[in-house]
């Protein structure tokens, strides 16, 4: 199922001043809508919307978010608009999708993303996304004070404060935001940037652009504890590359590369060997997984790496000391050794290589934000697609436990395993869902959730009363990747993820399709409305 992007970077926008009239539903009895608990703003919308004739589409989609200004609690003399930064056509659905961004003086507002998908007929029949109504009432300053290099500096001084000197920064960002934070707002700067050492991570850190505090921060770096595997001798089939006599894991054929490095040193040094036969096991299982999971992209949705434009596959292996995880930090995977008690060697679980570089896929998509329900998603996605690149079975980690547990996380099953977090079962059900502040506001935990819908989407069967006729592996992988890559955006709820379901299954499969009704079923038998 290949994909044509048409421009990544469209800067076309609209300040809500009366841009455009025109536009109504079809029909009000076609309309379904949901609203954000916190803002009553809505969260989605479907419909089919006709548009003003003679506009392009890009206009089509500002002159929709312009009509839909009263229920966005936006005025006509607003500071806020919208920009459009992309847009996708998926030729077999005849679909054209936009993504689009909210701005408030001309800067960003984190988290406040939408899409806005048109039919064949240039009509508009759904949008998904946060808007944040009324940030012209909220006493905002947007001149800054503090310049974008002192942003830094104040970042890593915090950092290495928390975490200790750090040797390497890869990959520093500073990003304008208008950011939310205790339900106040600030004009902030987002400083980003990885590390391995001394500790894995892909920290954000909001410093305020008038008074330089830290406003907020969080690593992103997306764990997954308690994955890990033994080197169990297989044979493994890869492609290196021969250098100075030397051959090394590095494979030219997939993208811009897939490259594993030794981290035994605290340093990315290459794994060689002086012949084709490499004896070290966690890297070789690193590199080959890295492969596979490629392949599996590429192969099934045309996709070319995680940002779609062949972006390199680094993995780095012996990263801490007998560390029990393993962990993508925004730009590469770390796996480590585990302790031999509880986790073997982490890089040996394909289906852990296919979690950590779906976090990479969903970083350059929906970008779902590593907090809470979002968050939630975000690792959820990162075990659907685990499970189903390795395809064996519905468990995510089984063959890499060293303590007797058949997983951490069972899709099929999810209350057969103790979180370890809570001491609690995996909640299977939206009643159960946690709801504390641990693990970035229960992102592995109730990561199952959304898990259990999948699986039964696939498989099909009896939850809490509701019967589930699967649709196969095939239907449901398309129908999250069409939501993922079309639908859903960074603040996406569990409502949310279950509308946008819904409708990649239309747009895939047809409304009245086996499709349709197993998403539908399934999300009510986990209790997400």
């Amino acid at each position: 199922m290949n994909k044509k992007i048409i421009s990544s970077t469209l800067a076309l926008s609209l300040t809500l001043s009366g841009f455009l009239i025109g536009g109504k539903p079809v029909s009000a009895e076609e309309v379904r809508i949901a609203y954000h608990e916190a803002y009553q703003t809505p969260s989605y919308m479907i419909e089919q919307w006709e548009a003003p004739k003679g506009l392009s589409k890009v206009d089509i989609v500002l002159a929709y978010l312009d009509s839909k200004s009263k229920s966005f609690k936006l005025s006509n003399n607003t500071l806020t608009s919208f920009k459009v930064l992309e847009e996708t056509t998926d030729k077999e659905t005849d679909t054209s999708h936009f993504r689009v961004k909210q701005y408030f003086d001309g800067i960003p507002v984190f988290g406040a993303d939408q899409t806005v998908a048109l039919d064949h007929d240039n009509q508009v029949k759904a949008y998904f996304g946060q808007v944040i109504p009324n940030l012209d009432n909220k006493n905002l300053k947007t001149e800054a004070k503090v310049t974008k290099g002192q942003a830094v500096s104040i970042f890593k001084q915090a950092l290495e404060k928390r975490i200790g000197e750090v040797g390497d920064y890869e990959g520093v960002e500073v990003k304008e935001y208008i950011y939310e934070y205790d339900d106040n707002f600030y004009y902030t700067y987002l400083v980003t940037a990885s590390t391995v050492n001394p500790k894995v991570g892909y920290w954000h850190y909001f410093i305020d652009a008038v008074s330089g505090d830290v406003v907020d921060q969080f690593n992103a770096a997306h764990e997954v504890t308690a994955f890990g595997t033994g080197v169990f001798g297989e044979k493994r089939k890869f492609e290196a590359q021969a250098i100075d006599g030397l051959f090394r894991l590095y494979d030219e054929t997939r993208g811009k590369g897939v490259v594993t490095y030794d981290q035994t040193t605290n340093t990315n040094v290459d794994v060689t060997s002086v012949n084709k036969m490499f004896k070290d096991g966690a890297a070789v299982d690193a590199h080959r997984n890295a492969q596979l999971t490629y392949d599996y992209y590429m192969d099934t949705f045309g996709r070319d790496s995680v940002d779609n434009n062949g972006q390199q596959l680094i993995s780095a292996v012996h990263v801490g000391d007998n560390w029990n995880n393993a962990s993508w930090n925004g730009r590469q995977m770390s796996y480590g050794d585990g302790d031999g008690i509880r986790f073997h060697p982490l890089s040996a679980g394909l289906d852990v290589a296919a979690h950590e570089m779906t976090h990479g896929v969903v970083q350059h998509t929906a970008g779902l934000i590593y907090r809470n329900e979002s968050g939630a998603l975000n690792e959820s996605f990162a075990d659907i697609f685990g499970a189903m690149v390795d395809r064996d079975n519905w468990l995510i980690g089984e063959a890499i436990m060293a303590d007797g547990n058949h997983a951490l996380r069972d899709m099929q099953d999810p209350t057969s395993l103790i979180e370890s977090r809570t001491e609690r079962s995996y909640p299977d059900h939206w009643d159960l869902r946690y709801e504390g502040n641990l693990d970035n506001g229960g992102v592995h935990i109730n990561s199952s959730i959304n898990n259990k819908a999948a699986y039964l989407i696939a498989e099909g069967g009896e939850h809490y009363g509701v019967t589930v006729n699967g649709v196969g592996r095939e239907a449901t992988e398309q129908i999250y990747y069409h939501a993922l890559s079309y639908y859903l955006t960074a603040n996406s709820s569990f409502s949310m993820m279950k509308q946008a379901a819904i409708q990649s299954a239309t747009d895939l499969y047809g409304s009245n399709s086996a499709e349709v009704e197993a998403v539908k079923h399934a999300y009510n038998s986990v209790g997400v409305e």
